[in-house]
């Protein structure tokens, strides 16, 4: 959704709030697809906080469904997202960013921004690729899956051999089995 932001950039003290949808039935990250299952409505708040420069302010919350990182199974994972930006008019930008850089609170590239409209689903999906969580887990004591078969270790044993020899003990293993009477 595009918002037009030239009548926040001209009037000084400007407050408009804006509620807006965010559409997208998936979210793309690394690659992959995770679907949305649940999702609010995105609340903007827009402050001119002077001449050229508006202030915008937005809250999400929004629920993903992402395999667990260990047995694969998909977890809802709720993210709370909450953002405020520093945007400059198309006018201004030239002239002042060299003096608002230094301002920590700026941001320098801004790819959800061009002219005067304010990408609302390019702004939300840059938000929520900052929130997401780096691991994910169906539980605290996820057990995983079985390196040989593929079996979800959390429904039970499955039987193989996963043992592991020590490789620093390999060349051990290879003299005993050369002096080993067949």
């Amino acid at each position: 959704m595009l918002i037009n932001l030239t009548d926040v950039f001209t009037s000084e003290g400007k407050v408009k709030n804006i509620s807006a949808r965010y559409d997208q039935e998936s979210f793309r990250y690394m690659g992959n697809d995770y679907p949305v299952s649940d999702k609010s409505d995105v609340s903007l708040t827009l402050t001119n906080i002077g001449t050229g420069c508006v202030l915008v302010e937005g809250k999400l919350e929004l629920t993903l469904t992402i395999p667990c990182d260990r047995c694969l199974q998909s977890v809802n994972v709720p993210l709370s997202v909450a953002f405020t930006h520093q945007v400059l008019s198309p006018d201004r930008e030239d002239a002042a960013s060299k003096e608002i850089s230094n301002d920590a609170s700026f941001d320098d590239e801004q790819n959800f921004v061009s002219g005067y409209e304010l990408d609302t689903d390019a702004l939300i999906n840059n938000e929520i690729l900052i929130n997401m969580p780096v691991k994910v887990l169906c539980r605290e004591d996820c057990k995983g899956i079985c390196p040989v078969c593929g079996h979800n270790l959390n429904e039970g044993e499955c039987g193989c051999d996963r043992f592991v020899p020590d490789p620093r003990m390999a060349a051990i293993k290879d003299i005993f089995n050369a002096n080993k009477e067949v």
